[in-house]
């Protein structure tokens, strides 16, 4: 076999390509070409198909770029974000511990242009992300992530697969993602089809290819719903970039079941549209009932977030009315007796006190006193310094407009540290 390395235009070769299309050096040969443009007009879609699924450099590149980019997810959502998730047990058990020829399938809203990879990557562990066979395939449009041949092959190296809008549910990216399935792995998608126009405050209605993805399956995937708000925050509609110190909860549900379905069908109950149908109002049917359950979770957090707040606020207050010297400000906080006590000590102490100096007034009037043995001797008090220095009044208001200005909370933290909490302050964490 001659590969022809002179010239990009000798290519393709004159022998029928797909009898040397498994060679190793070939295939690297064809994924130049397809990376950087060159021929790719003359590339027919068969060879571009195997390119970018089996070649050498796309399996390389997955097996570093999709750890590596699950991790930076997982510490952004975790790190410089407060992700809070419930129910995540449920998706560990079906990823972990699901049979080896059943895929997994996992519904989610669709709010942000990167609810994946970041709400998913914030689901899993980092052991977990490491191993990228058991990370998710997604579908991604055309017209969005597969513009050019450098877009195509990054997304390509991300486990995400093409589709085109408007194509009806029967088409090949479809058929990729049913292939997936077939072969036990994960496979994650937008049973909406885009993404939410008013920042997730609704729910779209759920396209029927959620049914083909589940009932034209050799075996009945299992079916993991999650709903998550706060990422319309993290990457709002026209922002480039993604945001940090937001807060994003996400939940977590049981698995949608849909045996009776697929009885009614062979039983010739339902039609194949009509199954497909059926399977999307009920997944449809459970997400809203999720949604309403995450909006009341979101709520009570932030409830309970207030009510920390005033209370931490109300022991602040009382430990800087405990520190303040009442008997300064001219109040007693002693009974009569307890006065009267005290004042018959300080006689005594005066007394002894007089003595001693008498003892010692030959010795200290021999020697002329400087400046640090009067400030040693006389020892004022802390309050009698204050006293020099301002109005008690005024510093009673200082420290009560301390309190209303200051009133973080230190012991919250909310990411990996207390560096996450000093670098958000107090944005968007609800405080």
């Amino acid at each position: 076999m001659k590969l022809h390395r002179g010239s990009w235009k000798s290519w393709p070769p004159e022998e029928n390509s797909s009898k040397v299309s498994g060679n190793f050096l070939y295939t690297v040969h064809l994924d130049l070409i397809f990376w950087t443009g060159r021929g790719a007009a003359t590339i027919d879609d068969d060879l571009k198909k195997k390119i970018s699924e089996d070649s050498p450099t796309v399996r390389v590149l997955r097996a570093i770029a999709v750890p590596v980019l699950a991790n930076v997810c997982h510490v952004f959502m975790h790190g410089l974000n407060h992700t809070e998730v419930y129910g995540l047990e449920k998706l560990e058990k079906a990823l972990l511990h699901r049979p080896q020829s059943t895929g997994l399938l996992t519904l989610s809203n669709h709010v942000a242009a990167m609810d994946d990879p970041l709400v998913t990557a914030s689901l899993l562990s980092p052991q977990i992300l490491l191993h990228e066979r058991m990370l998710r395939w997604t579908l991604c449009a055309t017209d969005r992530c597969f513009t050019s041949v450098p877009k195509s092959i990054f997304f390509t190296s991300l486990k995400v697969l093409p589709v085109s809008r408007g194509k009806g549910i029967y088409q090949e990216g479809m058929d990729l993602a049913l292939e997936k399935l077939n072969h036990g792995d994960w496979v994650h998608i937008f049973p909406e089809g885009s993404r939410s126009r008013d920042g997730g405050k609704t729910l779209g209605n759920v396209k029927r290819g959620v049914g083909r993805l589940v009932m034209d399956a050799k075996e009945t995937p299992v079916i993991i719903p999650f709903m998550h708000e706060g990422m319309q925050e993290v990457l709002p509609i026209g922002s480039k970039f993604p945001h940090i110190c937001k807060k994003v909860t996400v939940l977590v549900g049981d698995p949608i079941l849909v045996d009776d379905l697929l009885a009614r069908c062979k039983d010739q109950e339902l039609t194949t549209d009509a199954l497909y149908d059926a399977v999307a109002q009920r997944v449809e049917e459970r997400m809203r009932a999720m949604k309403g359950e995450l909006q009341q979770l979101v709520t009570n957090e932030r409830l309970a977030r207030e009510r920390d707040r005033k209370l931490y606020l109300a022991r602040r207050a009382s430990g800087i009315w405990e520190h303040i010297d009442w008997e300064m400000e001219g109040f007693s906080l002693h009974s009569d007796d307890e006065t009267i006590d005290h004042s018959q000590h300080q006689q005594q102490r005066e007394f002894s006190e007089i003595s001693s100096e008498d003892a010692a007034k030959t010795s200290w009037m021999d020697h002329p006193i400087h400046s640090s043995d009067r400030a040693l001797d006389s020892s004022p008090s802390i309050a009698a310094r204050l006293r020099a220095f301002g109005d008690p009044a005024a510093m009673v208001s200082f420290a009560a407009r301390g309190i209303a200005w200051n009133w973080k909370m230190p012991e919250f933290k909310y990411g990996v540290g207390t560096w996450t909490a000093r670098l958000c302050g107090n944005q968007g964490l609800g405080l």
